[in-house]
């Protein structure tokens, strides 16, 4: 509700001001200005990335991971007892997503492309790879592909950033990339 009436009974048949036009003018063209930079840096900022999608069913993306993991893994994480999988350089990754995990811990070599596929099992969850700042929302019955190219070596965390419920706040996992040859 404004604090006077307007004048006239039908408002929008009113003259707008030079000033609102102005204003109105301004607003329009850095409208088109941010919109171009999105696509700008979609394109040229390497800051985004086309990854692809497909449906899958949460179950068959499930078992697929178990079979990846169970074929790859090397070792125990010490910090949480999950498997360490470390798939050969240039073959598909596969890391799940269910309440309140990230699902196994993957093992990379540093200058090697991967295909990691990420899914869902239950609930929306983000992956948030840090601190390189990769932001991805993963659903149930969608697999994501990403094309990956570690580029430093380190432990990067794997964070949640969609609010999937009580035990959010500790959905963590991790990536190790290692140098060529090497082990964690």
């Amino acid at each position: 509700m404004a604090i006077t009436s307007p004048e006239e009974r039908i408002w929008w048949n009113e003259r707008i001001e030079r000033g609102e036009l102005v204003w109105i003018a301004i607003a329009f063209c850095w409208g088109i200005i941010m919109f171009s930079m999105m696509v700008y840096w979609h394109i040229e900022g390497n800051q985004n990335f086309s990854n692809e999608a497909y449906r899958i069913s949460p179950k068959v993306f499930e078992q697929r991971t178990e079979e990846f993991t169970k074929k790859f893994t090397v070792r125990e994480d010490e910090n949480t007892g999950y498997p360490v999988a470390k798939p050969p350089a240039g073959g598909d990754v596969y890391m799940l997503a269910r309440l309140w995990e990230w699902w196994p811990i993957l093992e990379l070599e540093k200058g090697q492309t991967y295909r990691l596929h990420l899914s869902s099992l239950d609930w929306q969850h983000g992956f948030s790879l840090q601190p390189i700042g990769i932001n991805l929302q993963v659903h149930p019955g969608i697999e994501h592909v990403v094309t990956l190219t570690p580029t430093q070596s380190g432990t990067f965390g794997v964070i949640c950033n969609e609010f999937c419920g009580q035990g959010h706040h500790q959905m963590v996992g991790r990536i190790y990339v290692v140098e060529p040859g090497k082990s964690q």
